[in-house]
């Protein structure tokens, strides 16, 4: 049996680190799996049978703190897959795809580009693209920047798997601190804080909506300090409608009790998070980020129409109601805590929020298209497709 090794940095909290651990659950059938990580601190995902190889050199601040680790990660990464004689070496995110390049032996390398972000170091790009026999990303997006801006064809994407009866089970799950009641109209969403995520947007969204509809109500699941932005909210007078309960081992569970599903990102590569509420059967309200949102959400016509009306990639400027869900324009991504301060972007998206809020029969219809679109992304296809890739690399 050939040998894989599937390589992350953590395993604590994130999309790639999700589709990691999937991707090795699914690929046992027809590989010896291993996943190699930098670092074991706080593991969030179940690993029960899988084989996890913690190298222990865990990130550290500064510039050549992080010199010295590619270093220590890169020797001791090429020792192990000499050792184990990996056969094809796969690596999610940034800093594990230096690693995976910069350790390359005589295995088959191949990298993966899951986010724009990955996209805005031309240098880094161009490492990934020579040394890697194949790129792989999780959007049409990235594939197709990667051909326009660097010239590049050795790529494929393939959509992230999403375990929709394990979701939809969790979701059911009974919790204890949930704060709104039936009659509360709530909107969700997932995500660190991080700048990408635009969660300044939502809060200063979400409290135009609270001024006209009182019963709505916002949450927000994810690692991070809260407390700014609860203070942010509370500023904009609507800190106690607001809920940040912070990371949670089952979000599902929270998010199954919400009426809405928001996503404000203003950088994604193809956000679980997204689909994961889709398949709990909420209406989804996103910004037309760069990238994955327009591809969950759009039908295929859809998105190629838009493409041919915007070659570059660039966002829309009015709201699309897709097949599966709503666009709104990309907001700036230059995070910005003045309550004084409300953006043209912002008052778009309370509009679309508050007019779904409004009308029962549209949140059903986009209800009902979450769970359809939610079927497409089924764990079979995505390891037919995985695997089909693998194979080329198996000689």
């Amino acid at each position: 049996m050939k040998k894989l090794m599937l390589m992350v940095p953590m395993l604590h909290q994130g999309g790639f680190e999700r589709v990691c651990v999937a991707t090795a659950r699914l690929m046992q059938e027809y590989y010896d799996v291993c996943i190699l990580i930098f670092s074991s601190k706080d593991i969030n995902y179940d690993v029960t049978g899988l084989k996890v190889i913690d190298i222990d050199v865990p990130a550290k601040k500064g510039i050549a703190n992080k010199i010295i680790n590619v270093i220590k990660r890169v020797k001791k990464v090429r020792k192990i897959k000499k050792d184990l004689n990996i056969d094809i070496a796969y690596s999610f995110g940034g800093s594990a795809n230096y690693v995976n390049v910069l350790s390359k032996g005589k295995e088959k390398v191949l990298t993966g580009l899951r986010c724009q972000t990955d996209m805005e170091n031309a240098k880094q790009v161009r490492l990934f693209c020579n040394r890697s026999d194949q790129v792989l990303s999780c959007s049409k997006e990235i594939m197709r920047q990667l051909h326009s801006d660097f010239n590049y064809d050795r790529s494929s994407y393939i959509y992230n798997p999403l375990d929709i009866a394990d979701i939809r089970k969790k979701g059911t799950e009974e919790i204890a601190d949930y704060p709104f009641s039936d009659e509360d109209l709530v909107l969700a969403s997932m995500g660190r804080n991080d700048y990408i995520k635009g969660m300044w947007h939502l809060v200063k969204a979400f409290s135009l909506v609270h001024r006209e509809n009182p019963k709505a109500k916002l949450m927000v699941l994810g690692a991070g300090d809260w407390s700014g932005y609860q203070e942010l909210a509370n500023k904009l007078e609507v800190g106690s409608a607001v809920f940040f309960p912070g990371v949670r081992k089952n979000p599902f569970a929270y998010v199954s009790k919400a009426d809405v599903y928001v996503c404000a990102s203003n950088h994604e590569g193809f956000p679980n998070a997204v689909l994961e509420g889709m398949a709990l059967g909420k209406p989804v309200i996103s910004t037309d980020c760069k990238t994955g949102p327009r591809e969950i959400l759009l039908s295929e016509k859809q998105y190629e129409d838009l493409i041919s009306q915007i070659p570059d990639g660039s966002s829309i400027t009015e709201p699309v109601h897709g097949d599966y869900g709503i666009l709104v324009p990309d907001m700036d991504e230059t995070v910005n805590m003045d309550p004084e301060v409300i953006t043209e972007g912002e008052r778009v998206l309370a509009l679309q929020i508050q007019k779904l809020l409004e009308d029962e029969e549209l949140r059903s219809k986009f209800a009902a298209k979450s769970l359809e679109r939610a079927e497409s992304f089924a764990p079979e296809k995505y390891k037919t497709s995985i695997h089909d890739i693998l194979k080329k690399y198996e000689k």
